[in-house]
């Protein structure tokens, strides 16, 4: 699932490319990934493109007042190309959900693989009518999120620390990837109890959550969406590399596997080298 540095990447890339541009059409492959009906569609037709935005993980790009405002979700992604062809789009035909063309003839189309469709698009007028949007916490990057206003969060939260870290309503972009990465860089289990944590380890949860994400997002600028994918995963310590020795200490990285995710870590690293019980095995976490 793209979340903060990928998604920013993809408003880097689309700002700098779509600039001086138009939309030509908008065309739906997938007329469920539309969630909204006013404006239509026709509504993007020779508007010009004013600019391109981030909120959490949603992708904003804003034409002449009225906004495409999209959600990749976990198997979507967008697909630009210097020039679009001119078939149209057959429905349940490819992986192809919606596709915007510009004015010079290029554009992009937002994919989606497997079964499970939660890729999402609307078009509204203000960025606040989509529900995900108005319901965000403070961008983890912002001037705003000060370790006070962290500190403060935290200490009304009873829930693990892997959670809080995650819940868009809480702290807007982070997601399962980056919640793992955050965590090691903090030398914390994903099982902390929020509410519990001392002030030194808010503090250094605080400063890995920010350098990890500037470092990430600084890696991701200047990329074009075709490679952002493969940048993600090169620059993961522990996210997706269970088996593999820790980059830290050497340590086995370890994973624990939930219904729909999973998670990884290092025991060494993170929780006194004691590995954490696995639900596929145990229902207690210990």
């Amino acid at each position: 699932m793209p979340e903060l540095p990928e998604v920013q990447g993809l408003v880097d890339f689309l700002d700098r490319r779509l600039d001086g541009l138009a939309v030509e059409t908008l065309e739906l492959a997938s007329f469920s990934v539309l969630k909204t009906v006013d404006p239509p569609p026709q509504a993007l037709e020779g508007a010009p493109v004013d600019g391109v935005h981030r909120y959490g993980k949603f992708l904003d790009i804003d034409c002449d007042g009225t906004h495409l405002v999209m959600h990749l979700a976990r198997a979507g992604w967008l697909r630009f190309s210097e020039e679009l062809p001119r078939t149209p789009l057959r429905p349940g035909k490819s992986p192809i959900a919606l596709r915007v063309r510009l004015s010079d003839g290029s554009g992009f189309d937002l994919t989606e693989a497997g079964t499970k469709k939660s890729l999402a698009a609307y078009l509204v007028r203000d960025v606040q009518e989509v529900p995900g949007v108005a319901r965000l916490g403070p961008d983890p990057l912002s001037a705003e999120f000060t370790r006070e206003a962290f500190g403060a969060l935290l200490s009304e939260r009873s829930s693990q620390i892997k959670g809080v870290l995650r819940d868009q309503s809480l702290i807007a972009g982070v997601g399962n990837a980056y919640s793992d990465e955050v965590l090691h860089v903090a030398r914390l289990s994903p099982f902390a109890l929020a509410a519990t944590l001392t002030d030194p380890e808010v503090d250094a949860l605080y400063e890995a959550l920010r350098t990890t994400l500037t470092d990430a997002v600084a890696t991701a600028s200047g990329k074009p969406a075709a490679e952002l994918k493969d940048a993600k995963r090169a620059g993961m310590r522990v996210h997706g590399r269970t088996g593999e020795a820790c980059p830290v200490c050497g340590d086995v990285v370890r994973e624990v596997s939930f219904a729909d995710s999973s998670l990884q870590y290092c025991a060494t690293c993170q929780t006194g080298g004691k590995p954490l019980a696995d639900r596929r095995t145990s229902k207690f976490l210990k």
